[in-house]
Parts: C-alpha cells; structure tokens; sequence
C-alpha cells in the first residue's frame, strides 16, 4: 500500500529540486522519493565503529561452552534428527 505525503518547502528549495529533475529527466516527485530513500538507507547503515562496539559488548558475556568435538558431534546428532 502506498501512502501520500505533502512537503512543504520555501519556493528556492522547490526551485533547486525542480532544476535538478529537470536535468535527470525525472519528474520532481520521483527526485524527491529517490533522496528520501537514499537519506533512510545511509541511517540505517551501521558504521565499522559501531559494529566492533557490538562485538566487544558481546565478548564480555561468558557463555557456557563445551568442549568443540562435544558440540560438533550434539550438532551432527540433531540434524540426524530432522
């Protein structure tokens, strides 16, 4: 489902978007959609940064574990299972 959305904008703003769809040959609705995707996508993008952060908070919890041939083998049982 698509849903409607009014911008308002002082008339330069709507200038500068309007010369530069005319310049790609698209019509101002689809410039404006097409930043708005790209604005959304880069803040949803997570830096290198913060993606160590993560994995150094991660490392702090000390989980039980096993001896590794243990788990391989628990792990080749199960999926005997399925």
């Amino acid at each position: 489902m698509s849903k409607r959305l009014q911008v308002v904008m002082p008339d330069e703003e709507y200038e500068a978007v309007a010369d530069l769809a005319r310049r790609e040959g698209k019509p101002v609705a689809r410039v404006v959609r097409d930043s708005l995707r790209r604005t959304v996508a880069e803040e949803q993008q997570v830096s290198p940064e913060e993606r160590i952060a993560a994995v150094l908070r991660f490392a702090r919890f000390a989980g039980p574990t096993g001896d590794i041939d243990q788990m391989l083998a628990e792990i080749e049982r199960g999926r005997a299972l399925e």
